[in-house]
């Protein structure tokens, strides 16, 4: 029962969030229409890249959409729900993470329910329309395994970047000034997994693509769908490591807000 009403209150803040942020129609519409239009251009940069080379990383210019398209989905998903958490950085050397921990709530979904982007849902919806016409046009074989695939890969690519949010916020624990340092695994992290490994050094293809799951996010899915053989030799079912891989990252987000919120010393002021 106080499980339940944790959740009726979480959503009561989510609510309080949307009203304030509706309030003023015209500038919630454009703040809405600013957020999708950067979808279109991230997918004009890869239309960019393509007009200069015939081929990136071995792959042509659908293998690429596709994965590019997939990886930007399952971010903006994670950004409107969870991206509002590298606003930790600021609770955190303004004291005003006190006010969270003193309520009777959990501190992280907190968080979360406070700073709701409610703005955000525009380059979300726009990112999912961009990944259904890149389908429309690489024209994949669908059987039953790809359509499974088409819907497990944004959501476990969606709890992925959330993981990596988190535990991007949590550096802020230590060193307060950490928004570069998050920024690096979160927006960087999209960076990489929009484009093919094969285009990445070995190491840096070992670090991200595999320990922090990456690859698992845009290039192994995308090679599943397509048909396309991995030119590094990687097996088929790599492509469906991927809820593995979200919940792996979730554990060790978790162990690190924990530890972050015992570190946590409160400036006074």
């Amino acid at each position: 029962m106080a499980e339940v009403r944790a959740g009726g209150t979480y959503a009561r803040l989510v609510r309080a969030q949307i009203r304030s942020q509706t309030q003023y129609r015209m500038s919630f519409c454009v703040d809405v229409a600013s957020c999708a239009l950067s979808t279109l251009v991230e997918a004009a940069v890869v239309l960019v890249v393509f007009r200069v080379s015939p081929t990136v990383g071995g792959f042509g210019l659908r293998e690429v959409l596709v994965m590019s398209a997939l990886a930007v989905f399952a971010f903006d998903l994670a950004d409107l729900l969870v991206g509002n958490i590298e606003r930790l950085s600021l609770y955190v050397r303004k004291g005003m993470l006190d006010t969270i921990l003193v309520r009777p709530l959990r501190v992280l979904p907190q968080l979360l329910a406070t700073d709701f982007a409610l703005r955000r849902i525009g380059r979300a919806a726009q990112s999912s329309v961009l990944l259904a016409v890149v389908l429309v046009y690489a024209d994949p074989h669908w059987t039953p395994g790809r359509v499974l695939m088409l819907v497990l890969t944004p959501l476990a690519g969606c709890a992925l970047f959330a993981a990596v949010f988190v535990l991007g916020a949590c550096v802020a624990f230590w060193f307060v000034e950490s928004g570069e340092i998050a920024n690096a695994f979160t927006y960087g992290g999209k960076e990489f997994a929009r484009y093919p490994a094969t285009i990445y050094p070995g190491l840096l293809r070992r670090v991200f693509g595999y320990g922090v799951g990456l690859a698992l996010v845009g290039y192994h899915p995308a090679l599943f769908l397509t048909g396309h053989a991995d030119p590094l030799g990687g097996p088929d079912w790599l492509a469906w490591l991927s809820p593995a891989a979200a919940a792996f990252a979730w554990v060790i987000a978790l162990v690190v807000w924990r530890t972050g919120i015992r570190h946590y010393r409160s400036t006074g002021s």
